[in-house]
């Protein structure tokens, strides 16, 4: 059996699923090392500007610690808010064969990367992507810096092909690189016999939309980097030209809130929700025919939003900014891309939405989903423990 020590921050909604999974698996002991201690029940989120504790299980079905994190300022957004003095000390006592890392941009992930390097098998797990990068001289520093972070791993399990290019980039080689895509849980968002298209049927006729209601949702936080106002623009203008006028839903929170209610006030087309948690997601999912992501980012790597929504039956309209655009989208036939800085662009594919399309759309989508699971995440991660055995056989 082979022991896996996994060093992540906190429990999430996208990794829990898949720890489970693993942990399952007969040839494979595994412990979850929690670095930010602080939350351990719930997550001070900056831009939604709450405390978010998610409604879903995420401690179930594998071996975890947390381990104490005494920085001065604790959390996720900076180098020094994960510093954890006991984590190498817990790891080795722990002996593992393999520690797949989490992000190397907290002083105590980085360190653990660096003391087990040439000790431990060291697998790393981010998904950075270069469609942010700017040509210039921050940029050529950055990448020598992470050139050097990343000499620290033997392997990175890359997400997608816009990461799997960033790897490439900052020196990693073909044969270090792992294909473990980016997934959430299909199942829950497919799963219809908890009635969720009759209780989104319910919430749609309360909020005043009727059956033949083309609808947009945008659901995430209110920021700049996603651009909800680019959206709600979009929708106003296109609205002039359109016989049926599109609907939209924001949901959520941030600090455009004001700007996108202020610009909604007397637009019966728009509404503004507040934020829904976990369980309700495949709700609000079915509450529109479409899911938009407008984001310009920086740091719109994956958006894992467009997974659940294609699993809900839904169709995607993304920015080119956003990092699964290249993966999950087949322009016209699942979904629309489009350029983050042309709202044109984003125009002329509002303008042509019509039912029918979308309804074939919708079915693409769904179908096309099933290539990124939990399952083929697992499955590629055990394929690659089975080819380190071999190769210390050899």
């Amino acid at each position: 059996m082979k022991k896996l020590a996994i060093v992540t921050t906190h429990p999430i909604q996208y990794y829990a699923p898949w720890f489970k999974l693993l942990a399952a698996d007969y040839s494979i002991e595994l412990k979850v090392f929690y670095t930010w201690s602080q939350a351990q029940d719930s997550v001070k989120d900056r831009n939604f500007g709450m405390d978010i504790k998610w409604d879903i299980p995420l401690l179930d079905g594998y071996a975890y610690e947390f381990v104490e994190n005494k920085a001065k300022r604790p959390g996720s957004h900076h180098f020094f808010g994960i510093n954890c003095p006991e984590l190498i000390p817990k790891i080795t006592s722990y002996q593992p064969d393999i520690i797949l890392v989490f992000g190397w941009n907290f002083i105590s992930h980085l360190k653990v990367m660096r003391f087990f390097k040439g000790k431990v098998p060291v697998w790393f797990r981010g998904d950075s992507t270069l469609l942010d990068e700017q040509p210039g001289f921050k940029t050529q520093l950055r990448r020598t810096v992470l050139s050097f972070v990343y000499r620290s791993i033997d392997k990175a399990l890359y997400v997608g092909k816009a990461n799997k290019a960033y790897y490439l980039k900052h020196g990693l080689k073909d044969n270090q690189l792992v294909y473990v895509p980016h997934a959430v849980d299909n199942d829950r968002f497919k799963n219809d016999t908890l009635n969720y298209d009759h209780s989104a049927n319910i919430w749609r006729k309360e909020l005043g939309y009727h059956d033949e209601d083309i609808v947009i949702v945008f659901a995430g936080k209110f920021e700049p980097k996603k651009q909800p106002d680019l959206l709600l623009e979009a929708v106003q203008d296109v609205n002039k030209q359109r016989e049926q006028p599109l609907r939209v839903v924001f949901i959520g929170h941030g600090v455009l809130e004001g700007k996108l209610k202020e610009s909604a006030l007397h637009d019966e087309n728009v509404q503004i929700l507040p934020f829904q948690n976990q369980s309700l997601m495949p709700i609000v999912y079915r509450l529109g025919d479409v899911l938009c992501l407008p984001s310009k980012g920086p740091g719109e790597t994956w958006g894992l939003a467009l997974n659940e929504a294609m699993a809900s039956k839904r169709v995607g309209i993304v920015s080119d900014k956003v990092g699964s655009s290249q993966d999950l989208i087949r322009n016209g036939i699942n979904g629309f891309v489009f350029t983050h800085n042309k709202p044109s662009e984003l125009e002329d594919i509002l303008k042509r939405l019509n039912k029918s399309d979308l309804d074939l759309m919708s079915t693409n989508a769904s179908e096309s989903i099933n290539n990124w699971s939990y399952e083929i995440l697992v499955n590629n991660i055990l394929k690659a423990l089975n080819e380190t055995d071999k190769l210390k056989t050899n």
